[in-house]
């Protein structure tokens, strides 16, 4: 029998935590229309001038471990909006990346951004959680989503206000994600079963998204160099985590790709 990846115990997890949740849609609904008014996560990269740059506020990893573990998200979060980032991204994964819901809420409010909820959403609590904690935008991985699911979860998060970005990994992906009209695709160059990246992914796949859709690619993106090839594949916009936490000048390494 094959060993359980990364992603299938990540997964299996948030599938558990889900399926124990004994919190009516009614109730989770009630707090997310609590929430403030969403910024607009699709149209802040849409009308981005330039390459858009979605900031990840990321403490760890499964695969590197800690990369930046005693973070302060408002500080970290008001260093990527001076450095011109056009929206946020947060982790809010405890076990496996050390983030919380609680990062989220400080970094958006230090900051007028807006913010995708990163996350693995398993179920439509997920996604009214993310509205309730203030997200602009959740994260749908096609990888780990029926066809229905996908189309539940996006539904469910446009009914709120929420963008839905459907991330996809190859052309398979891509046409299950088309077939529930998304317009916001993110390409993945990640590998989830074995954590490698494959900086070519996204080059290849670029060509093959439809006019109409705002494009992401997201992960292996370490400066501007490689934001430079991944706008003239038509991305509007890379979300980009590893190398900004990491970079030891986070409001710089920004400003940098954006300058691709």
């Amino acid at each position: 029998m094959t060993a359980p990846t990364y992603l299938d115990r990540i997964v299996a997890d948030h599938r558990a935590t889900a399926a124990a949740d004994s919190r009516s849609l009614s109730t989770c609904r009630a707090a997310a229309d609590l929430a403030s008014d969403p910024r607009g996560f699709r149209r802040a990269l849409a009308d981005a001038d330039g390459l858009g740059v979605i900031a990840e506020i990321k403490r760890r990893s499964p695969s590197k471990g800690d990369l930046f573990a005693d973070l302060d998200p408002a500080t970290v979060a008001s260093s990527y909006e001076a450095g011109g980032a056009t929206c946020m991204s947060v982790l809010t994964d405890a076990d496996y990346f050390g983030g919380c819901p609680k990062d989220l809420c400080t970094a958006r409010s230090a900051t007028s951004l807006p913010v995708i909820r990163k996350d693995f959403t398993v179920d439509v609590r997920d996604v009214l959680d993310a509205r309730a904690m203030g997200a602009d935008a959740v994260l749908l991985i096609a990888a780990v989503l029926s066809d229905d699911e996908l189309a539940e979860f996006q539904s469910a998060a446009h009914d709120i206000g929420l963008d839905a970005l459907i991330e996809i990994h190859d052309e398979a992906e891509l046409e299950r994600a088309l077939a529930i009209d998304a317009t916001l695709i993110g390409v993945n160059q990640r590998d989830l079963v074995t954590f490698q990246v494959d900086t070519e992914r996204a080059v290849r796949m670029g060509s093959k998204l439809p006019d109409g859709v705002v494009r992401v690619a997201e992960s292996g993106v370490r400066g501007a160099a490689d934001a430079t090839v991944l706008h003239e594949a038509g991305y509007h916009a890379v979300l980009v985590g590893e190398s900004l936490v990491t970079s030891g000048d986070t409001e710089a390494a920004v400003a940098a790709l954006r300058s691709a």
